[in-house]
């Protein structure tokens, strides 16, 4: 039986194709995190450590279908990039260098 107490957010827009560059991959795997961890923060709205503007920009994409861009840290300081692309046909976990 569900606790019916527990909301789970929903998520904000289509994902589309879900992938990862090996490089992304690689450090994800050094941190013990894994990529969907990222793209669930990402679909639901926790676009991560992007600045005020970002985030703003991000907010209205949600809706005017333009790209998406998420950003978070990892324990040992490494940025990944978390990109939807406008027309929602994918999810892309990168390095920022891979951009």
């Amino acid at each position: 039986m569900k606790n019916p107490s527990y909301h789970q957010p929903a998520m904000l827009f289509p994902l589309g194709l879900l992938v990862a560059t090996p490089g992304a991959l690689k450090v994800l795997e050094a941190n013990g995190m894994i990529p969907m961890r990222l793209i669930a923060s990402q679909s639901i709205g926790d676009w991560g450590d992007v600045g005020s503007d970002d985030a703003d920009a991000n907010d209205s994409a949600v809706n005017s279908r333009t790209r998406i861009l998420s950003s978070y840290r990892l324990t040992d300081g490494t940025k990944i990039w978390v990109i939807t692309e406008a027309d929602r046909s994918a999810t892309t976990v990168l390095l920022p260098s891979e951009y």
